[in-house]
């Protein structure tokens, strides 16, 4: 399986601090979660019904003509490659790893190239990838570049899928209005924006004709009783939706600044994370490390991603942490 963010438990076992003293900025999730109700006794004895209202509230929140619920956008990731015959994928790169690792282990040939190589040759491929905002580069497209490379691929019956993970806080850019043409397909997580990721809840937006393979490939159940409760009223709430759209810009700007005050200046970043490339970044994640700073590490290219102070005690740990003499010597 591949390395993610969010392994909280390993890292208090592996430096010796207990969970409740980190400070986790290794996921790109939303530390200002949507504030859930309690659950009725219901929702955890019936089987979960696929005929209330959380399709309704899905299509009004995303501007999509047609969705599905899966759980979280990683099961569509898993299950898209098992609904095509041979095909020749590109997948951005750098980027969620999961995508190509799931066309891999389906057996497609898969080539992973940074995003405006892969426009310049969507004639290669069947499939197409893309992340956007991208996942960690932050790289986003202009509607006009994504319709023409859809346009490209489903003029010879392939698909252009498009992870819009981290997209709520700036749905303007999005797809989902455009997903019910053939070969486009939308990824959608409920996770990041709302800070419910313990719920595993997402939607893909696309054709009918696609949705409906991937309800049979999926099967019943997709998302729990007590999941569907609070995703649908979490998606009904256009007030809290629009104070947290202000809190995340306003918290991701003061992260990008926090980190160039400390020689950090990030490369790029979107509303839920800021992204730096330092040949460093490994003796950085560590030194954080060994003071409760958990962050994200990639290898290829070496680099560290910053997810968002939930508080001002973190706040105050995180500057103390990029501060600090140690810091300072294990990256000099």
């Amino acid at each position: 399986m591949l390395e993610h963010g969010g392994r909280l438990r390993r890292a208090a076992r592996e430096y010796g601090r207990a969970v409740e003293h980190w400070v986790d900025l290794s996921t790109g999730i939303s530390p200002w979660g949507w504030p859930v109700p309690v659950i009725p006794a219901w929702a955890w004895q019936r089987l979960p019904e696929d005929d209330d209202d959380l399709i309704e509230a899905a299509r009004d929140y995303y501007c999509a003509p047609h969705v599905w619920p899966v759980a979280g956008s990683q099961a569509a990731i898993q299950h898209l490659p098992r609904l095509r015959g041979r095909s020749r994928v590109g997948v951005i790169s750098p980027g969620y790893g999961e995508h190509a690792y799931a066309w891999r282990a389906a057996g497609y040939a898969v080539v992973s190239l940074p995003a405006r190589a892969l426009l310049e040759r969507v004639a290669e491929f069947d499939v197409v990838v893309l992340i956007h905002p991208n996942n960690p580069g932050g790289e986003r497209f202009e509607h006009r570049a994504l319709l023409a490379c859809h346009a490209s691929l489903a003029a010879r019956g392939g698909w252009l899928i498009v992870d819009e993970a981290f997209m709520d806080a700036s749905p303007q850019e999005s797809l989902c209005p455009q997903s019910a043409r053939e070969g486009l397909i939308v990824l959608r997580s409920v996770g990041k924006f709302f800070g419910l990721a313990g719920a595993r809840a997402g939607f893909v937006c696309a054709s009918v004709g696609l949705l409906g393979a991937l309800r049979e490939a999926v099967g019943p159940w997709a998302l729990s009783g007590p999941t569907r409760y609070v995703v649908q009223r979490a998606l009904e709430d256009r007030a809290w939706q629009a104070r947290a759209r202000t809190w995340l810009s306003e918290h991701s700007a003061r992260l990008a600044a926090l980190l160039t005050r400390h020689g950090l200046t990030p490369s790029a970043g979107c509303a839920f994370f800021q992204w730096c490339c330092d040949e460093r970044a490994a003796v950085l994640h560590r030194a954080l490390a060994m003071q409760g700073v958990l962050t994200r590490l990639f290898d290829t290219p070496r680099s560290l991603r910053f997810g968002l102070p939930a508080d001002e005690v973190a706040w105050h740990r995180l500057d103390g942490a990029l501060a600090s003499l140690a810091i300072r010597e294990a990256v000099s």
